[in-house]
C-alpha cells in the first residue's frame, strides 16, 4: 500500500512539474512582456541658420525653455553692415528704374518723326531692366534682414536644453547642431519584443509599463509596430554580392522587433529621462484570438496586403538565362 501511494504522489508532483514546465515555456515564449525596452522623446537638434562667433550665451545645460526664448546670440555687425548695404544698393536700384521709367513714358509719347521705334523699344527695355534689377536689391534686402534676425537663435519648441557644450566666443558654423532639446510631453516607450511574441500584439492594445529606477505602474497603448529591422546578410561586398553570415550553433536566436508605446499615465513623482530603460507586458487579455493560433491580429494587418507589391522581379521559367559552367 505504501509502495502505492509513493508511486501516486510521485506521479502527482511529476504532473504537477510537467504543467508547472509547459506553462513556463508558454509564458516565456508567447506571453507579451520584455525587459528590454527604452524611453523615448523627440529630440529637436539646434543649428544656427548663420555663421560667426557667440556673443551671448543665454541657455545653459538642462534648463527648461519655452519656444521663442533666446538661447544664444552669433555676433551681428557684419549683418548689419549688409542689411544697411543692401539698402542703399535699393535705393539705387529705386533711383535708376524711376529715371529710365521716365525717359521711356517720355519717349513713348514723342511722334514717329521725333524718335524712331527702335530707339523707342530701346527705352522700354531698359525701364524693364531697371525694374528687375530694383526687385534684385529688393530681394538681396530681404535676405540680408532674414540673416540678422537669425543672428539671434531661438528655441523652436518647449523643452529642455541637453548636454549644452556651446560657450561664450566659440565659432559656430551655418547649419551645424550647436545643442540639442528634448521637446516637452514627447515621451514615450520604445519596447523589443521576441519576434515570437509579435503575433500576440495588437495595435491599441493596453500596456503596463516599470521603470528600472522605480517600482510603480505607468499606463500606455500600443501606438505602432516596426516592420523592418536591419539584416547584417543585405551588406554587400566588394562586388555587389550579399555578405550571408555562416552559422555555427544550434540555437536559433529570435530577432527584437521594436514596438512603440504611449504613455497614458504617468504617476506623480515618476521622473522620465530619454534612454531610461524598463520593463513592459502587453495585456491582450480582451482579444480571444492570443497570437498562437495562426490567427494575426488585425493590427498586423491579415491576408495578402502584406506583401501585395513587392519589389522582386520574376523568377525565370525552364532554366532561362542559365548556362553550362
Amino acid at each position: 500500500m505504501r509502495t502505492i501511494i509513493r508511486v501516486f504522489i510521485t506521479l502527482v508532483l511529476a504532473a504537477i512539474a510537467i504543467a508547472l514546465g509547459v506553462w513556463l515555456w508558454q509564458y516565456y515564449m508567447y506571453t507579451p512582456w520584455t525587459r528590454d525596452a527604452r524611453v523615448r522623446a523627440d529630440i529637436v537638434t539646434i543649428a544656427s541658420d548663420v555663421s560667426g562667433w557667440v556673443m551671448n550665451l543665454e541657455a545653459h545645460d538642462n534648463q527648461r525653455v519655452a519656444a521663442g526664448d533666446v538661447l544664444f546670440t552669433i555676433n551681428h555687425k557684419r549683418y548689419e553692415a549688409a542689411a544697411r548695404q543692401a539698402e542703399a544698393t535699393l535705393a539705387n536700384r529705386e533711383y535708376a528704374y524711376q529715371l529710365n521709367e521716365h525717359e521711356y513714358e517720355r519717349r513713348r509719347h514723342l511722334g514717329s518723326n521725333a524718335i524712331s521705334t527702335e530707339d523707342r523699344e530701346t527705352a522700354r527695355l531698359n525701364a524693364q531692366i531697371a525694374k528687375a534689377q530694383r526687385d534684385l536689391a529688393q530681394a538681396q534686402l530681404d535676405s540680408a534682414r532674414i540673416d540678422l534676425e537669425r543672428s539671434v537663435v531661438r528655441a523652436p519648441v518647449d523643452g529642455s536644453v541637453i548636454n549644452l557644450q556651446l560657450r561664450e566666443g566659440n565659432y559656430v558654423t551655418q547649419g551645424n547642431a550647436q545643442m540639442s532639446i528634448v521637446r516637452e510631453g514627447s515621451f514615450y516607450i520604445t519596447a523589443y519584443f521576441e519576434e515570437t511574441k509579435i503575433p500576440s500584439i495588437d495595435i491599441g492594445d493596453q500596456a503596463s509599463i516599470w521603470l528600472m529606477g522605480g517600482d510603480q505602474k505607468m499606463q500606455g497603448h500600443v501606438a505602432s509596430i516596426g516592420r523592418g529591422i536591419a539584416n547584417t546578410n543585405t551588406s554587400p561586398n566588394g562586388q555587389l554580392l550579399p555578405q550571408v553570415q555562416q552559422t555555427f550553433t544550434w540555437v536559433r536566436l529570435s530577432q527584437r522587433i521594436p514596438v512603440d508605446i504611449a504613455i497614458d499615465h504617468i504617476p506623480d513623482g515618476v521622473y522620465l529621462s530619454s534612454g531610461m530603460t524598463a520593463s513592459v507586458r502587453i495585456d491582450d487579455q480582451h482579444r480571444k484570438d492570443d497570437g498562437v493560433d495562426g490567427v494575426r491580429p488585425q493590427g498586423m494587418g491579415n491576408g495578402s496586403d502584406q506583401a501585395s507589391a513587392p519589389d522582386i522581379s520574376p523568377a525565370t521559367t525552364e532554366g532561362a538565362g542559365q548556362q553550362a559552367p
